[in-house]
């Protein structure tokens, strides 16, 4: 096999570039993997590459599979779909979804991969992490037959979410963003559109998304009474406003923040990743899911890329990656 493959790394906040790295003999039990696609996580990616992590969350938000230390120099992702090429039989030409960085060949324990399942092409896989984020955060906020719930911010991890509640049977569920591009997206989620100062109000949940100040107030306007907020954005450095006053406290409203880092409470004694993660996989049969890729790159061109997606010159969705 080879020993060497090439991979993204950061060398410093806002500067990427690409290395020659080793890859390692297998040890028995392990898989090496051909990359074939990887995604860009257009929130904490973007973080990582401007270097806004806390020095004080840089442990927690370790990829898996990172090499150096935030701010950098590091080798930082973890949406990988790529092709087995050794290991146990069973897995041998088998496309598999992994937590692994930006690199066109590596090597893993083999119990790192889960094989995509019948129905799920490689090419929309790199969405399995984002669709994890997506359960965990439903599992954790429990929505129930014909509630009404918003979801606040069209990113990727909104989109998904959204997707994965419009099949609660009865529920009212709105998809909010200031970009009016979105509505068809939202179309495509099967879900209804509207802007923040139409969206309906008297939620039962909102989901928020869109990492903003002025989407996690109008995320509290839209509950209902005794209603809940659950948290997916994360703000790396910034400081965040919360509008706590007026009737927050009168109409005992709640705030509740959800992380994939972990699997809910509300199925952790019966659940472990690695359900989860299978579970995100079989959802991606839904070719509905395809509208959330919204441009493909060469690897190569990754380091010239990313700072046109961490600051929103491309104001894509998800982002691949193709490896030749």
């Amino acid at each position: 096999m080879e020993h060497t493959a090439r991979a993204f790394w950061l060398r410093s906040p806002g500067v990427g570039e690409i290395r020659s790295v080793p890859v390692p003999e297998p040890a028995p039990g392990d898989v090496v993997v051909r990359t074939r696609y990887t995604g860009v996580s257009r929130g904490t990616e973007s973080l990582v590459f401007r270097g806004g992590v806390p020095e004080s969350q840089r442990e927690a938000m370790r990829a898996p599979f990172q090499e150096g230390g935030l701010p950098g120099p590091v080798k930082y992702g973890y949406l990988n779909v790529g092709t087995v090429e050794q290991g146990p039989s069973e897995l041998v030409g088998r496309d598999v979804f992994s937590l692994y960085p930006h690199q066109t060949r590596f090597v893993v324990p083999a119990g790192a991969v889960v094989p995509l399942p019948e129905g799920v092409p490689a090419e929309r896989a790199v969405l399995a992490g984002t669709v994890e984020t997506a359960v965990n955060a439903i599992w954790d906020a429990g929505p129930l037959i014909g509630d009404r719930v918003a979801v606040v911010g069209a990113g990727m991890v909104g989109c998904c979410v959204a997707r994965l509640l419009a099949d609660i049977p009865g529920a009212r569920v709105q998809l909010v963003d200031t970009e009016p591009e979105r509505a068809d997206v939202a179309e495509c989620l099967g879900v209804a559109f509207a802007h923040p100062a139409e969206a309906a109000g008297q939620c039962d949940l909102v989901f928020h998304a869109s990492a903003t100040e002025a989407g996690l107030a109008t995320s509290l306007d839209l509950l209902g009474d005794e209603g809940q907020v659950i948290e997916l954005s994360w703000y790396g450095d910034r400081e965040v406003r919360i509008p706590l006053g007026e009737s927050f406290h009168s109409r005992r409203l709640a705030i509740r923040a959800s992380q994939v880092g972990v699997v809910s409470p509300a199925r952790s004694r019966r659940r472990s990743l690695a359900d989860r993660l299978s579970l995100s996989l079989r959802l991606l049969t839904d070719p509905a899911f395809d509208t959330l890729i919204t441009g493909e790159s060469p690897f190569e061109r990754l380091p010239d890329l990313m700072p046109l997606l961490a600051d929103g010159r491309i104001p894509a969705l998800c982002h691949r990656i193709a490896y030749g």
